[in-house]
C-alpha cells in the first residue's frame, strides 16, 4: 500500500468522515454522498469511493467465507473489518490509500 503525499488543504473534519468511512462502510459512504457539503470534498471523495467499494466487497466475500466457515463464528467478516479499519486510521493522519484493485477501478470509474 503506497500514499500520496499529505494534503495541506485535508481539514481534520475530512479525516474524521474518511475514518468513520471505511469503519462503518457501506452505511457511512452512502451518507457522506447525501451530504451536500462533504461529497465535493477532493480528499473526501478519494476515500470514500475507496471505502464504499470496500464495504460491499466486505458483506459480499465476508458473508461468503463466513457461511462456509461456519464455525469461525464470523471471523472472517471481522478480519476484513479490521483491515478496513486500518485504512480508516491511515485516512485520519490524512494519507491516501491504495487499496489493490480498489482503488483503480474507483479512479477508472471516475469516482475517485
Amino acid at each position: 500500500m503506497s500514499e500520496q503525499s499529505i494534503n495541506p488543504e485535508v481539514t481534520s473534519d475530512d479525516k474524521l468522515w474518511a475514518l468513520l468511512a471505511y469503519a462503518l462502510s457501506p452505511i457511512v459512504p452512502i451518507i457522506i454522498m447525501l451530504m451536500e457539503d462533504k461529497k465535493n470534498r477532493p480528499f473526501l471523495r478519494a476515500h470514500n469511493a475507496q471505502a464504499l467499494a470496500w464495504g460491499l466487497v466486505n458483506v459480499v466475500i465476508g458473508s461468503i467465507l463466513t457461511t462456509l466457515l461456519f464455525f469461525c463464528f464470523g471471523a472472517p467478516s471481522l478480519i476484513i473489518w479490521g483491515v478496513g479499519v486500518f485504512w480508516g486510521i491511515k485516512a485520519y493522519k490524512g494519507e491516501y490509500v491504495n487499496i489493490p484493485f480498489i482503488t483503480d477501478f474507483c479512479k477508472k470509474q471516475g469516482w475517485a
